[in-house]
């Protein structure tokens, strides 16, 4: 059984935290143990849209060999399971990211689930997530720059010994006609999991440190990450709210992309 999954992109700003905490929040909605690790310790962010900027132990601790992983494991929202990663620069000068590894081994045998929320782009830092999990998923926008990044990112997963499992195409709108003409599969030569609309209410969840999830549970990307949640997990996904103008927009927009 596929338990582990780095979460990971060819460049930054693409939306993958907030698509792994929304991910990580679905799972365990599901009633799936399930863990999400902040492995970005560069360029954390995971904390802060999760409110535990001020949390006492993170990752960087645990990897400094300062702490151990049982002290950095947190309570978060429906029952996730966070580690995150610190915000400061001294944490991650200390931080020894081999180390990420054991780490990794240590929480997947607490879970169902664990989802690594891996740096964007090529480094000591990114490799190391990429061949530690069972499955890596690629995120995505739709644009030739960002798909031409993930592909790269897919080969360097493979040449490290990696499987991927897939991609998932984010923060895609109507009006996004610059990969219309290819097929987004063929483009990266994986499958393409699920396509996760833009979303207005991924932003004003952020806003007030709440995930869209459960801020939003019924817009447009929150049924995307329930979609995907579902297929991970192996259970049937069950729309709510089935003919509404949301629903049809999703179709629409799926449309748009593959064809």
């Amino acid at each position: 059984m596929i338990r582990a999954y780095t979460i990971t992109s060819g460049k930054g700003g693409v939306g993958k935290t907030t698509l792994t905490v929304n991910l990580g929040i679905s799972l365990s909605l599901l009633e799936r143990e399930t863990y999400i690790l902040d492995a970005d310790i560069g360029m954390a962010n995971m904390a802060l849209i999760l409110g535990m900027d001020d949390v006492p132990v993170t990752l960087h601790e645990v990897l400094a060999g300062k702490a151990d992983i049982e002290d950095a494991i947190y309570e978060g929202p429906a029952g996730l399971k966070v580690v995150p990663s610190g915000i400061s620069l001294q944490g991650f000068q200390q931080a020894d990211p081999d180390k990420l590894r054991d780490v990794m081994h240590k929480l997947v045998d607490r879970c169902e689930f664990l989802l690594i929320d891996a740096p964007s782009g090529i480094s000591k830092e990114g490799v190391v997530p990429l061949s530690v999990a069972d499955q890596v998923i690629l995120v995505a926008n739709p644009e030739l720059a960002s798909m031409a990044d993930a592909l790269k990112t897919k080969i360097l997963c493979e040449v490290m010994g990696g499987k991927v499992y897939g991609a998932i195409l984010n923060r895609a709108g109507i009006e996004h006609t610059e990969i219309r003409s290819h097929s987004v599969e063929d483009v990266l030569g994986v499958r393409v999991i699920d396509v996760v609309p833009e979303d207005a209410n991924v932003r004003r969840a952020a806003a007030y440190k709440s995930p869209c999830v459960l801020k939003y549970p019924t817009s447009p990307a929150t049924k995307a990450f329930r979609r995907i949640a579902a297929q991970i997990s192996g259970v049937e996904y069950e729309e709510e709210d089935a003919g509404t103008k949301e629903e049809g927009f999703v179709d629409r927009l799926a449309r748009a992309v593959f064809r």
